[in-house]
């Protein structure tokens, strides 16, 4: 086989046989590449441009300059930052003449056929450089209209946001666009802070960032969330106290057309202030560090606001200070980290006073507060300031179907190796999601495409539930996991009841990002379902789910299994009415993993227990043959030529070592010796002495012609795809190490080991 490094660079120079180690090394590597990372908040500009369910925002230019003449330019401005030099997919609508700009450059030029046709998509790539990379759209106003619908190219891949330009707008999300321009513009590649400084001042530019100076002077209640006489809302600050000791505080509140005011320092009742009062004054003794301040007031005229201060009661003086130097240990801040916030606070409301959060609940950034046409989130003051999450990790955070066998791969780590790091990482990971699903789906319905979880919120393919759902379910059963009951429930509605199946029930796709992808069933989705399904019955108890996952798996054996080799077509296409012919190799490897995973949840007495048994001892005996003589398969199972391939490999070790431990290979010795020579093999060629996972194959399409999976498919470099399923083959093979150990010392016979994992 060609080899992937020297060597001189194998991690079985470093740490030997000693698979504990091995684990560690690439457990380490991915959690230092991808530190835990929450979602950044921050201002979306609601006056800006909407944001599609297919991540694209719609610049209807005509509709938002209603003075626009035939002929005249308008630009729509919005920044993008990347990490490292990159290029990114991108899509574009045309309601007339466009041109788009990276950095001063054109990198797109539309046509008449764009321009006539709004409903055509325009795909290209474009370049990115690492730091800010500066987008501007140039429109042409046309009788067809101005504008565009522009964005991602890849709603799943590459869900991007872009972020609003000039300091004033700093951190908020949304484009901004210029007023009508008679004359194009003269653009010179861009050369940072001076030319963004140029192009600023170069016209007026809306949404406006401040407020006008008739609103800007009403109350802080009215401008940011309007009035209704009655109605209730919250405001949220934080005091901060950075004398040692702690101190007393002051504080000194203002308002005006307030019915009523309460002020909640801890969630302790700390002022009530009627409208009659003037003003109020109170003090309280705080420790040092921060404490919530909750507001909760009710509407009492179009005007309604408040002015809160806080102070020390005493100002401390410096030693050696003659009093001019005072310094302040008392100051209202933020309550959480929000770009493009201006001002201490955030506004929630309005509400009905009896449906108003209870002041105590609502420190929180999880949920949105009320319900139905109620239902709300936090705003900042600033016109349209709406606050929202957004996911801008590169991997941490987000909900995808490789990122489901990465984190279930560093689940099983932790409590391999007694390290419950590995274990807390995951399930940290995981919870992120759950915690957020519910806000996730609300953001979707009020602003088109959510800021996070953009897979599962947006979910029209078992790619975007059931493996990372199964993975879910796995730490949800080891330790409760926020909003995981009610995400795992959502998936299931989906699977079950929505996800399309054929006459006979099985599991096969619809959609595709191509005609051609349409009506498909892949092999691959056994994963994408049965684990899930499988993981759910434990759940619920609820059989429906488990007999669902069995019947997919003679569903796809009657369309996908070649008898005479053993083994797996990747792909049946109900267009052609018969399968590819290629034998992928992480294709198959998922449907032995998951075949696993089902008799590991299936009760020994389940009538087709047996018919599944066989079904698996066929698949190993066809798999066993092919492999390599330096105990690796390929990408192409069947052919040799075709490159040795990390993710299948370890998947066929995983569930060789399974089957001998759980006794159902009646023959076991033959799996035995691959299972430990494929985890020799995946230490010695595919692992460096960094950690990093060579020759996983990067995700698939499908294709008639073998040519396509062997030249095509390439592999990457620690790719998530692979490095879940080699911690997961290692510890399989690891496990495999220990009962023959004990065997050999008669503790303990292979294959004995019925517990569910």
């Amino acid at each position: 086989m060609g080899a992937y490094f020297h060597p001189r660079h194998s991690i079985v120079r470093t740490a030997g046989e000693h698979t504990e180690a091995i684990l560690a090394i690439i457990a380490n590597r991915y959690i230092g590449a991808n530190p835990p990372q929450p979602p950044v908040y921050r201002v979306h500009l609601e006056d800006s441009f909407p944001r599609l369910a297919d991540c694209r925002y719609e610049m209807n230019l005509k509709e938002r300059l209603p003075e626009l003449e035939d002929g005249e330019f308008v630009y729509a401005w919005g920044k993008l930052w990347s990490d490292a030099d990159s290029e990114i997919p991108l899509a574009l609508s045309c309601f007339g003449p466009v041109t788009v700009y990276v950095g001063g450059v054109a990198v797109f030029v539309s046509n008449l056929n764009d321009d006539v046709f709004p409903d055509r998509k325009a795909f290209f790539r474009t370049g990115l450089k690492a730091g800010w990379n500066h987008f501007l759209l140039e429109c042409t106003a046309v009788g067809t209209g101005c504008g565009g619908i522009f964005g991602t190219g890849s709603v799943k891949g590459a869900p991007l946001h872009f972020l609003a330009p000039t300091a004033e707008r700093s951190g908020c999300e949304g484009w901004i666009y210029s007023a009508p321009q008679r004359s194009r513009w003269a653009l010179q590649p861009e050369a940072g802070e001076a030319a963004e400084a140029v192009l600023a001042a170069r016209c007026v530019w809306y949404p406006a960032a401040g407020w006008p100076d008739t609103q800007a002077q009403s109350g802080n209640l009215a401008r940011v969330l309007g009035a209704v006489p009655g109605a209730a809302a919250l405001a949220w600050s934080r005091l901060a106290v950075s004398a040692p000791g702690g101190t007393d505080v002051r504080l000194s509140l203002r308002s005006r057309d307030v019915a009523a005011l309460m002020v909640y320092v801890d969630g302790k009742l700390a002022a009530i202030h009627s409208e009659e009062s003037a003003g109020l004054e109170c003090r309280l003794p705080l420790s040092f560090g921060s404490h919530d301040v909750l507001v909760e007031a009710v509407c009492g005229g179009h005007d309604w606001g408040f002015r809160l201060e806080a102070a020390e009661a005493a100002p401390r003086v410096p030693v050696g200070d003659t009093g001019e130097g005072s310094t302040s240990t008392v100051k209202l801040v933020s309550p959480y980290p929000v770009e493009g916030q201006t001002g201490p606070w955030l506004y929630l409301g309005p509400f009905q006073q009896s449906a108003a959060p209870q002041p105590l609940e609502a420190a929180s950034m999880d949920a949105p507060f009320g319900e139905g046409a109620e239902e709300c989130f936090w705003r900042v003051d600033r016109p349209g300031g709406a606050v929202r999450p957004y996911l801008e990790s590169v991997l941490y955070g987000r909900w995808n179907y490789p990122l489901g066998v990465t984190l279930y791969g560093l689940l099983r780590t932790g409590k391999a190796l007694g390290d419950l790091h590995y274990s807390a990482y995951a399930r940290e990971h995981i919870e992120q999601c759950t915690r957020l699903h519910a806000y996730s789906l609300w953001d979707r319905s009020r602003y088109g495409a959510p800021g996070i979880n953009q897979q599962l919120a947006l979910m029209d393919s078992l790619d975007d539930c059931g493996s990372f759902g199964a993975t879910m379910l796995a730490a949800h059963a080891e330790q409760p996991l926020h909003g995981a009951p009610e995400t795992a429930a959502y998936i299931a509605r989906y699977i079950h009841a929505t996800q399309s199946r054929d006459e006979e029930g099985a599991l096969y796709r619809t959609r595709g990002t191509t005609d051609f992808m349409q009506g498909t069933m892949w092999c691959d989705d056994l994963y994408m379902s049965t684990p899930f399904l499988s993981r759910y019955y434990l759940l619920t108890g609820d059989t429906a789910y488990l007999e669902d996952a069995v019947s997919q798996f003679l569903h796809y054996r009657n369309r996908l299994f070649q008898p005479e080799l053993g083994i797996m077509h990747h792909v049946y296409d109900y267009k052609f009415g018969k399968p590819n012919g290629v034998a992928w190799g992480r294709g198959n490897g998922w449907v032995l993993f998951s075949l696993t995973e089902l008799l590991e949840v299936l009760p020994e007495q389940h009538p087709q227990r047996e018919e599944l048994l066989d079904y698996y001892r066929r698949l190993c005996e066809g798999y066993i043959r092919l492999q390599d003589a330096a105990g690796l398969w390929h990408q192409v199972l069947t052919d040799p030529e075709s490159y040795a391939e990390a993710s299948c490999s370890s998947m066929f070790v995983y569930a060789f070592a399974r089957g001998v431990r759980r006794g159902w290979l009646t023959e076991p010795d033959p799996y035995v010796e691959a299972a430990l020579r494929g985890w020799t093999a995946l230490a010695e060629y595919c692992i460096d002495d960094q950690g990093n996972v060579y020759g996983v194959c990067r995700g698939s399409g499908y294709s008639f012609n073998q040519l396509y999976y062997k030249e095509q498919l390439t592999w990457q470099l620690n790719d998530t795809h692979g490095i879940g399923i080699v911690l997961l083959a290692g510890i399989e093979a690891l496990e495999l190490r220990r009962e023959l150990e004990a065997e050999m010392k008669g503790i303990n016979p292979i294959g004995a080991a019925k517990s569910r994992q």
